[in-house]
């Protein structure tokens, strides 16, 4: 069974299930709430994610009954991030998605903003940057006035072994971004090492993130990410933990982990 733990100084949930099965169950019935909601209220729910393995767990929401109940026509879809390679390259996030999960629900291709595999990759993150403003302009994203920034209905991440979320990989120059909406970096210590992501404060402008990690590898990670206070303390580095600095200025953080990956937490119940 899933468990929940809030925190109330954080605006934080953990949801902790006994197996990936049922953690995926709970993600993707809480994504399916999400859109509804947004959909009902404004006419349009936004989402910006990143790849991997997160697209076999959210494969669900293709199969019955959410691939029927879903309001797909107004689904506007996004990456939190993308490696520097050709939309067709086996590493490219927009492959696997397109492949695991866009070719199989009727998200309109109008509706989905991808990142441009033709230009440099400096290029590709201000044209992201500018598609991204154009929609915020044309009313097709809100915006989080106070941050300047675009307020997602939902930005799904997964986490890391080393607490990266997105391409934010600890102490990199990029979690200290405070103005960009979108940057590109050449050193990613994971291949390919160049990246385009979504910064901090974008993340943290969403109305709700989702961060899921699963395993027993990710353990340290998640309880560097989650066990320690707001500010660290102890001389604790928050750049170290990109994850543990994702705290949505008015909105909804929620972790969906399984047995393992929280096995270095404190006991359920």
């Amino acid at each position: 069974m899933a468990a929940s733990s809030n925190h109330p100084k954080m605006k934080r949930e953990l949801r902790i299930s006994d197996s990936v099965d049922e953690l995926t169950t709970d993600l993707v019935e809480y994504i399916a709430q999400l859109s509804e909601n947004s959909v009902k209220e404004k006419g349009r729910f936004t989402i910006a994610l990143s790849g991997r393995s997160l697209i076999d767990l959210i494969g669900k929401l293709c199969e019955a009954p959410y691939i029927r109940t879903v309001d797909w026509r107004n689904w506007y879809f996004f990456w939190a991030d993308e490696r520097g390679v050709a939309k067709d390259h086996v590493d490219s996030n927009y492959k696997l998605t397109k492949d695991g999960f866009l070719s199989r629900v009727p998200v309109p291709s109008k509706h989905i903003t991808s990142i441009n595999d033709s230009i440099s990759i400096g290029e590709a993150a201000l044209r992201y940057e500018f598609d991204i403003r154009q929609l915020v302009k044309a009313h097709k994203i809100d915006v989080d006035v106070d941050a300047d920034c675009p307020k997602f209905d939902l930005v799904l991440l997964e986490m890391g072994a080393d607490g990266h979320v997105a391409s934010l990989f600890p102490n990199k120059e990029a979690l200290q971004e405070k103005t960009n909406w979108v940057v590109y970096l050449i050193d990613s210590p994971e291949h390919p090492p160049e990246r385009i992501t979504l910064t901090l404060p974008v993340i943290n402008s969403a109305y709700n993130v989702l961060i899921v990690a699963t395993g027993e590898d990710k353990a340290d990670a998640v309880h560097q990410a989650v066990a320690v206070g707001e500010d660290g303390g102890d001389g604790f580095d928050v750049t170290s933990s990109p994850a543990h600095m994702v705290n949505p200025s008015d909105g909804k953080l929620v972790w969906f982990l399984d047995a393992t990956a929280a096995s270095k937490l404190c006991p359920r119940g």
